[in-house]
């Protein structure tokens, strides 16, 4: 029997073995070895992507192991705990200033990663933590920065908006002004020659600015290795994207770069998609043009309500038809790949990460006033720096 799972295992994923459930059954002629590799493997059929300027589409039919499927699954509790516990600890201004959550798009982080490697690079937003952790980053050093301590992923200095970690470059602040350096990061990809690839993401509410299309023009002109990523969660603060843009087909609006349109609400939707997306780029196609229709549960920001201009039973309708997580959660359960007691295992453990992260971030020491200006240059000889008055003394250590 094992004989038989390592074998169809081979066939399947060196993709010589089409609508895998029925060929399987025939090949084996066991029932018992086909209930186990189904228990395996989850074969699946997703939502047909849109495409535009293309002439192939991401797989339709594809598989998902168990090990995968349940890394998905903690992987999005542990983002969906974080940020509810970066609610209730702003809400108790312990975290202070401009803090945009990301519950309820934690399939676009998760699926886009699953698809890339670590030695890509990947450049966002302010909505930012999702992509901290799966890029490396662990739930104490982004709950401490946002807290403002010693131990956070940026020393404290950062905050919400500005975390960073190897091949990820932020957590950026300024609508838009992301998209430009992500390219910036695609031509250093391009001229260093190691096939590797810049995720470039913004939101529907960044779309319609200049400096976005003025990106598309060189990346296109250049053949960049990047992939630009839409996130459109349907309002750009409080503002629908039918009220803001003549267009919302944000799919097409590379206009000379090929586009998909994905639900980004189902992780492995996300995922063959980027697949699709990063095998364009390697194989020197240029760039291409992805968006992600997905949903924010919270407001723009922490001080933004949502619901001024949405109705609580909007924000419910998609919570109980295309949640993220439970949309997972159903699909495993369904198909015999995990547990009621298995999930919750992970959901008691993932809480406690979070607890321990919380205490780590509201005890660790705030950053001390020597170290407010290191780390302006990198690798840089000691400098010393001007304070907001003459004899302020103050100095910069790489």
């Amino acid at each position: 029997k094992q004989f038989n799972i390592f074998f169809f295992k081979f066939f399947y994923f060196s993709g010589r073995i089409n609508q895998p459930k029925l060929i399987l059954f025939m090949f084996f002629h066991s029932y018992a070895v086909y209930t186990t590799v189904c228990e395996i493997l989850d074969f699946i059929l997703l939502q047909k992507c849109d495409t535009h300027k293309l002439d192939e589409a991401p797989a339709t039919e594809v598989v998902m192991t168990r090990e995968e499927g349940l890394q998905y699954y903690r992987t999005m509790q542990t983002m969906r705990r974080m940020e509810l516990k970066a609610d209730q600890l702003y809400k108790q201004k312990i975290i202070r200033g401009f803090c945009h959550l990301y519950d309820g798009q934690e399939a676009c982080a998760v699926g886009i990663e699953a698809s890339i490697n670590l030695s890509d690079h990947l450049i966002t937003a302010y909505r930012a933590h999702g992509y901290t952790y799966t890029r490396g980053g662990t739930v104490k050093e982004i709950m401490a920065e946002l807290t403002g301590r010693r131990g956070g992923i940026a020393k404290g200095k950062g905050g919400s908006m500005h975390m960073y970690c190897k091949n990820f470059y932020g957590g950026n602040g300024i609508v838009g002004a992301q998209v430009p350096l992500g390219a910036g990061v695609a031509l250093a990809c391009k001229h260093q020659g190691r096939n590797e690839l810049c995720v470039c993401l913004y939101g529907d509410g960044a779309a319609n600015q200049g400096q976005i299309f003025e990106t598309y023009n060189m990346a296109a002109l250049w053949k960049l290795p990047v992939i630009f990523v839409c996130e459109n969660n349907r309002y750009g603060m409080g503002t629908s994207v039918e009220r803001a843009a003549a267009s919302t087909d944000y799919y097409k609006r590379g206009e000379f770069i090929p586009g998909l349109r994905v639900d980004g609400m189902d992780v492995l939707c996300v995922r063959e998609a980027t697949r699709f997306a990063a095998e364009h780029c390697r194989s020197g196609k240029g760039p291409i043009l992805m968006e992600l229709q997905t949903y924010r549960y919270h407001g723009h920001s922490m001080s933004d309500p949502g619901v001024s201009y949405r109705t609580r039973e909007e924000i419910q309708e998609v919570r109980s038809k295309s949640d993220p997580i439970s949309m997972l959660k159903d699909r495993m359960l369904s198909n015999n790949m995990a547990s009621v007691e298995e999930l919750k295992e992970i959901d008691v453990e993932v809480r406690k990460e979070i607890e321990d992260a919380a205490q780590f971030a509201t005890t660790d020491p705030e950053p001390p006033l020597e170290e407010l200006c290191n780390h302006i240059f990198y690798n840089n000889p000691p400098l010393d720096v001007r304070g907001t008055h003459p004899w302020s003394k103050l100095k910069s250590v790489s």
